[in-house]
């Protein structure tokens, strides 16, 4: 009897055991092992990180030792139950014994695997790292015969989908703020969004004709409401650069009213109606450039495009002292038109 009962915990334990290791390393997240060994630079937490970065052996070493613990327990404590009960009894143990294994073997160590999965993964881990490079040999040849049905497939550690469910997930539970969440999702927003849905049109641009003198053009530079005005030679589309509005009233300030605008004259970068926003904002950081001029595909001037115009997709409409006199819900509104009509939705009239 005491052999008996000696080889029924062994296969318990055993299951029990391979089965909450299974369950708790499948239960961190690969970003959450990944968190763990930077922030901990534990042992336990780098061998955690390498095993969810190359689950498959150690998940195929558990599940071996997992099979060995019910199979070969099984025999051996059937041919010892035999001898110990007798026919009469048998089928009554073997009942009691399947129910201990659902419950004992796989319900109770799953369970307690996922709901402290963290804490039991870091403690398995180097064990789980050992056995697997003990049983390297067994698992390479299961792996060769699963190849043919499992080559080519890997699956994305997340989405974009999925990040967005989880900054409203967490702030709902109180982990992040309102803005934080909603941040977040307007971030991908600037892939979906062309140079064409948020600039500048071009019958609202501020423009002068290179030859003309600061005299001629006074009016033009002190009502114009952009810090940037452009510079043309025949008309605005034929742009050769840009100037800067505070420069140009200096120039006036210091009595220099018969020089040229072209005299002033600074580069400035072209981009296509449908570039998007995130390449823009990549193209501004890296140009040190704030302004850029949106062309068609006929290469006509469509607008401008600034660094604020990108920003405002994470942060809303941005108002400063000179947008006073501008009617933002027109704007608005006519932002939203082209937007919805790139999507193709048709002329919308609202």
């Amino acid at each position: 009897m005491l052999e008996l009962t000696v080889a029924v915990l062994i296969m318990l334990v055993g299951s029990a055991v391979c089965s909450g290791t299974e369950t708790a390393l499948l239960s961190v997240p690969l970003l959450k092992a990944r968190q763990l060994a930077q922030a901990t630079r534990h042992p336990n937490a780098a061998a955690l990180l390498a095993i969810r970065e190359q689950i498959n052996r150690p998940i195929a070493t558990i599940v071996i030792l997992n099979n060995l613990f019910n199979i070969v327990g099984s025999i051996v404590i059937g041919s010892i139950a035999a001898a110990v009960f007798g026919d009469a009894l048998l089928g009554v143990f073997s009942a009691a014994l399947t129910f201990a294994v659902i419950l004992v073997a796989e319900i109770l160590p799953k369970t307690l695997g996922e709901r402290y999965a963290e804490s039991i993964a870091l403690w398995v881990a180097m064990p789980v790292r050992t056995l697997t490079w003990a049983m390297t040999p067994v698992v390479w040849l299961l792996e060769q015969i699963m190849a043919p049905f499992v080559r080519g497939y890997e699956r994305p550690i997340t989405n974009e989908t999925e990040i967005k469910l989880l900054a409203s997930i967490g702030y709902q539970e109180g982990i992040i703020e309102a803005d934080e969440a909603e941040m977040i999702r307007r971030v991908f927003r600037l892939n979906d969004v062309k140079a064409a849905d948020i600039m500048t049109p071009r019958v609202a641009l501020t423009y002068l004709r290179c030859d003309r003198t600061l005299a001629d053009a006074q009016d033009i530079i002190l009502n114009s409401q952009h810090s940037r005005i452009l510079v043309t030679e025949a008309d605005i589309d034929r742009v050769l650069g840009m100037v800067l509005k505070d420069e140009l009233l200096s120039a006036l300030i210091r009595g220099e009213q018969d020089t040229i605008a072209s005299q002033w004259l600074r580069p400035v970068r072209f981009a296509a109606e449908t570039e998007r926003a995130d390449q823009l904002l990549q193209t501004f950081q890296s140009s040190r450039e704030h302004l850029a001029v949106v062309v068609d595909e006929y290469g006509g001037i469509s607008g401008v495009v600034t660094l604020e115009d990108v920003l405002e997709i994470l942060t809303g409409e941005i108002v400063d002292e000179t947008d006073r006199n501008v009617d933002l819900q027109a704007l608005a509104r006519q932002r939203r038109k082209r937007l919805l009509q790139s999507r193709g939705f048709g002329d919308v009239s609202h």
